[in-house]
């Protein structure tokens, strides 16, 4: 190479070489703006724990990391904010759900780093396609109850074929409990009885989707 751009100086690094080609401190560092900003931004990365910790963060925690005032923090809480609105525009409405990659990625936009449980339902219609979704409910930190009552209430008003039921968990792990797979076995046989054919379980958190009927949780309605 003839030239190489100092790594402190993300501006001319993105210009030349394209935003695809910056490290995330770096980034941040253009987020954050001012001298000696990629050095700040690295600190702020170590005090929140990477990515995901920034993601999880309010304005009054990014503060606290010397060199990090309000313009800043509420700089990178808006960027991270607008990535997971833009991600979430991708949900396929009226398209046909051949597998959990189809919504992956706006499950973990929606719901992937929610503080709280959160479960939700994809109604479907006869060709797969999705018709709408729904959040049921929104627990604790570590659990969300759910009753079959309102999981398919919703469903059955609006004269849906099939569902997907999805729920994250905040820990970031996603394999299913065994309280999950009894409310998996659970709403796939009340689905039997109401008509509504239970496609999946999805587990999600922010970086990962698991699906019960890949682990052989559930059995697909659709063999």
């Amino acid at each position: 190479m003839l030239f190489e751009i100092p790594q402190e100086r993300p501006r001319e690094r993105m210009m030349l070489f394209g935003r695809e080609q910056l490290a995330d401190v770096e980034l941040l560092a253009l987020i954050l703006g001012g001298g000696h900003a990629v050095n700040r931004a690295l600190a702020l990365m170590q005090d929140a724990g990477g990515l995901l910790g920034l993601d999880r963060a309010n304005p009054q925690q990014l503060c606290r990391t010397s060199g990090v005032g309000l313009a800043g923090a509420t700089a990178i809480c808006a960027a991270l904010e607008l990535g997971r609105r833009v991600a979430q525009l991708q949900v396929p409405y009226a398209r046909c759900i051949e597998g959990p990659d189809d919504v992956a990625a706006f499950l973990r936009a929606s719901i992937g780093a929610a503080s709280q449980e959160t479960f939700l339902v994809l109604g479907l219609d006869v060709r797969q396609r999705l018709q709408m979704v729904r959040t049921i409910a929104v627990g604790s930190l570590c659990s969300v109850q759910v009753h079959p009552r309102e999981v398919f209430r919703p469903l059955v008003q609006a004269g849906m074929h099939a569902v997907i039921l999805v729920h994250n968990h905040p820990s970031g792990e996603a394999e299913p409990s065994d309280a999950d797979v009894m409310l998996t076995h659970r709403m796939a046989e009340v689905g039997r009885l109401l008509g509504i054919l239970v496609l999946d379980h999805l587990v999600v958190t922010r970086e990962s989707t698991v699906s019960m009927v890949e682990l052989g949780i559930l059995e697909s309605p659709l063999g």
